[in-house]
């Protein structure tokens, strides 16, 4: 039996999020699919470094899988391309050790979120831009986002139909904004993030970027742990998984 390690990409559009569910079909389901087919009907399930929403996608997103094939890395890359749809590309296939786990080995990920802001819409970003038709305040962003990172307890920028029982406090280790022209990208790089963490920031952002909420309100949001004090919850569709770090 070996292990390997796959970097996968996906446009989340048509799915309903990565992780297996009853009510819709998945990235996980189609991936574990095409690996039955090539285990002659066996069940091969695969682990992730962690689930991305429905809607949201993925550049860099990581997965492990035990097989008994000795078959060359490149050859599962091109077996499983063939089989799996084409919103979901194998980027990446390696011979990981037998311990590697994709999800408890990690130690930071970068999430990107885009936005097109401009008073015409661009149709051809539609499915992986918010488009922000009011002008935004670049500067005001930048300042904001220089206040989340570091370590904080993160309770207000987490969704509050959140599963997780143990500590809210996450390090950032950069939160930007980058401009081109009606361009606009979030940039955020963490040692771990809470459930719909990322697009509460995004939309907390927004608001500050259109002048309805001030930079410093930041560090009173961080402060008050709970939800109700942040911005509301940026769509899903201009998310990215972006890299995942071991």
């Amino acid at each position: 039996m070996r292990r390997l390690k796959c970097r996968l990409e996906y446009d989340g559009t048509q799915y309903a999020g990565y992780q297996v569910q009853p009510n819709g079909n998945t990235v996980q389901a189609e991936l574990e699919k095409a690996l039955s087919a090539m285990h002659k009907g066996d069940k091969v399930k695969i682990t992730a470094s962690g689930r991305t929403d429905s809607g949201v996608h993925a550049r860099g997103q990581v997965i492990h899988f035990d097989t008994p094939f000795q078959i060359p890395e490149d050859n599962w890359k091109r077996a499983l391309n063939a089989m799996i749809p084409t919103d979901i590309h194998i980027a990446e296939v390696e011979e990981a050790d037998p311990d590697f786990h994709a999800r408890y080995d990690t130690t930071g990920k970068e999430y990107r979120y885009f936005v097109w802001n401009h008073q015409e819409p661009d149709l051809f970003r539609r499915h992986f831009y918010l488009h922000e038709k009011r002008h935004l305040d670049v500067e005001a962003i930048s300042k904001a986002c220089s206040l989340i990172e570091g370590e904080h307890d993160f309770t207000t920028f987490c969704s509050s139909r959140t599963d997780i029982k143990g500590s809210k406090v996450r390090t950032i280790h950069q939160a930007a904004i980058e401009a081109d022209g009606p361009e606009l990208v979030f940039i955020f790089k963490g040692s771990g993030f809470l459930y719909n963490m990322v697009r509460i920031l995004v939309g907390t952002l927004l608001e500050i970027g259109r002048g309805e909420r001030q930079p410093e309100e930041i560090l009173k949001m961080i402060e008050a742990r709970n939800r109700e004090a942040a911005g509301k919850t940026a769509p899903p569709h201009g998310l990215f998984l972006w890299k995942v770090n071991y």
